[in-house]
Parts: C-alpha cells; sequence; structure tokens
C-alpha cells in the first residue's frame, strides 16, 4: 500500500489529513491544534516529499528519517506536521485490517475512567467549584484538573492569593471521595512549587502538573524530590532525546506525552514503552476535544503503564469555539465518568463533510 497523496483541510485551529494510497485506501488524522494554518505548511513542504510514494505500513521512516532529512529543523512544527500523517496512517491500516487503533497495538476496545479539566483561570474558585460539582452530578466523574498559579507566571498568581483560596475551596466542594489534580502551567520557581505543593499535599491532591518551567528540568527534580505528591509534565516535550533525559533522571513522577505534539502514536508508544521500563506511569496530555482525545483513548486502552485516567477537557464553544461540529456524530460521551473506545475500525470517527467543505484544501501527490 504505497501513499499516493497527502491531503489537508485546515482553518487556523484545526488540521484534518486525508492520506490515500495507490490502491484507493485511506485514513484520516490531525495535527495538533492552533496555528495549525502554518502547520499544514511544513507538512506539505517538508514532510509529504519523503512520505509520497513511500509503504504505508511504515511508521518508522516517517518518525526516524524525516527528521533526519529535515536536521535542520528540529522542533514542534515539524513534530506536529510528521503526526499529522502518521495518525492518518494508523487509521488507514485499522480501516484495511478491520481494526480499531487500540486492537492494532496490543490493546481492546472498551471504558476509561476520565478526568474532567479546566483549562480556565479568569474564573473565581467559587464558580469554578459550582462548575465542577454540576459535571460531577450531571456526568458522574469523580477526578478533576483545575488551574494554579499562572501561565508562565515567575511566582505571581493569576490574582492575588487565588491558588491558596482555589485549592481548598475545591476540596471542601467536591468532598474527599473525588480525586484532584492541579496544573501550574509553568508557573512557579522550585521553591514556591514545593511551598505550593505542601499546600496540595495538605488538601489531598494526587497529581501537580508543570510546577516550573517545562524546559528546566533540573527544577522539575527539585520539586518531585522534595514532595510526596506525584509531579508530572511532557506535554510540550517532542524531542527522543529530551524524553530520555527525563525519564531517565527520574524528573516526573508520571510522564504526560501528547500524541499530536511528539509527531504521532509511534513516538508516544516509545516513550511510553521508555516509561514503563522505568516504572513510570503514563497518563497522556490531551486538552481539547479535536481527535487528540481519540488519539488517546486508543492508547490508554493498549499500554501496560497507563495511568489512572484521561484528560477530558470540559470547555464548551465559550472557550473552543473552534472544537465545534468537527465530527458527524461525536465520539466523547461521558457516562459515570467514563468514555468508551469503539471496536470500530481505525479512530472509528468521520470528520464532518460541511466543516470539510468550510476548509482551506491542499494536496501533494508525486510529481510525474
Amino acid at each position: 500500500m504505497d501513499i499516493a497523496s497527502i491531503e489537508t483541510f485546515t482553518d487556523r485551529y484545526v488540521c484534518f489529513v486525508r492520506v490515500r494510497t495507490a490502491d484507493g485506501r485511506e485514513g484520516w488524522g490531525q495535527t495538533a491544534p492552533y496555528n495549525a494554518d502554518i502547520t499544514a505548511q511544513v507538512l506539505h513542504r517538508q514532510v509529504a516529499p519523503f512520505a509520497l510514494g513511500r509503504d504505508a505500513a511504515d511508521m518508522d521512516f516517517l518518525v526516524d528519517t524525516v527528521p533526519e532529512r529535515e536536521h535542520k529543523f528540529p522542533g514542534s512544527y515539524l513534530r506536529r506536521a510528521i503526526g499529522g500523517v502518521e495518525t492518518a496512517l494508523w487509521d488507514l491500516r485499522g480501516k484495511a485490517e478491520g481494526k480499531p487503533v487500540c486492537a492494532l497495538i496490543g490493546g481492546t476496545p472498551g471504558r476509561l475512567r476520565a478526568y474532567a479539566s479546566s483549562m480556565k483561570r479568569d474564573i473565581t474558585p467559587a464558580d469554578e467549584a459550582t462548575r465542577l460539582k454540576r459535571l460531577r452530578d450531571d456526568h458522574g466523574f469523580d477526578a478533576f484538573k483545575f488551574r494554579i498559579g499562572a501561565e508562565c507566571g515567575h511566582d505571581i498568581d493569576e490574582w492575588p492569593g487565588r491558588t491558596e483560596e482555589i485549592v481548598p475551596t475545591m476540596r471542601r466542594a467536591l468532598g474527599d471521595g473525588v480525586a484532584l489534580l492541579v496544573d501550574a502551567n509553568s508557573g512557579f520557581s522550585p521553591g514556591r512549587a514545593i511551598e505550593v505543593g505542601r499546600m496540595l499535599q495538605d488538601n489531598g491532591v494526587s497529581h501537580f502538573e508543570e510546577p516550573c518551567p517545562y524546559w528546566e528540568y533540573e527544577q522539575t527534580r527539585q520539586v518531585a524530590d522534595a514532595l510526596d505528591i506525584d509531579v508530572t509534565g511532557g506535554e510540550q516535550d517532542c524531542m527522543p532525546v529530551d524524553w530520555r533525559r527525563m525519564i531517565d533522571g527520574r524528573v516526573v513522577d508520571i510522564v504526560q506525552p501528547d500524541v499530536c505534539y511528539i509527531g504521532g502514536l509511534t513516538s508516544t508508544l516509545r516513550v511510553a514503552a521508555l516509561a514503563a521500563a522505568a516504572g513510570i506511569p503514563c497518563t497522556p496530555h490531551s486538552a481539547n476535544l479535536s481527535m487528540v482525545t481519540i488519539f488517546t483513548m486508543h492508547l490508554l486502552r493498549a499500554i501496560p503503564n497507563a495511568g489512572k485516567y484521561l484528560e477530558f477537557s470540559i470547555e464548551g464553544p465559550d472557550y473552543y469555539p473552534w472544537q465545534e461540529g468537527l465530527f458527524v456524530d461525536s465520539p466523547y460521551t461521558v457516562t459515570d465518568g467514563h468514555v468508551t473506545v469503539t471496536d470500530r475500525p481505525g479512530w472509528g470517527v468521520e470528520v464532518s463533510p460541511d466543516w470539510l467543505a468550510r476548509s482551506t484544501y491542499q494536496a501533494s501527490t508525486p510529481v510525474g
């Protein structure tokens, strides 16, 4: 099954990718959201020329050889573009074999516990507590993540005292039977992160994400060594050498690769395997309801070191207007705090024809 064409359907936020083979098969994938129109250009200029004409089953070529051919561009955009093609190839293979992707990588369809993930900082602790309680009552969530500090905040809170207020507020509002997780988004110095972490421990919070600037591994390790709480991170990391440093150095207690940021499912499986060998759980980052959460659901149904839950965004059109209307039928039904990976072939989703009709189209085919 040689790759005959690679097509992108893009707006500023989302880029869906369709790969077709010479024998008429096709699969759908997606690059990482945000500035997806830029990623689409990288895909056609720097990934498609090497992928066209290759065996559609050769995922390792994309992951290993394309970065070498484009070695002067080692950063995130190249990995995001590779991931768009690579995830489409997994869908193509699943449809060809009549299996869901999770089955292709050793797993089974079924249910996953999800944690409700809030992205908001411009919300008072009282209003956030009311919102999360409603989700608990309506959808059965028993785990929630909320935001503390300020994004890359240099120890300055979103507003004075918010972190110290929101943590006990959430515990009181949601009760002891609910798991609480927090995300600092690189907001603190090590000293401040340790101080906040001790408060989190006192309130039974179990997960402290990205406490320090994510690129400062030694700072994060200081926090992880000082606290009993699980310190987590890795969503932005996309280079294999950085993942080896993070895992070999025990920088975090839980790794959080993002399938779209890292360059696809194959690269994520490699990170998960390294972490498993080191005894480290994997709870991937999946912060919106585009295809990244579908990719992550299939992954978690297959890897042996899957973390306790799937990250599941609770933000609707007021926060993520671009994620509305992406699919024919929503794959994201939450029942009793769980989502389900179906047994449909490939990723098991169909992109909306209406969305595709509004998108910007581009195609790469073999020259000559």
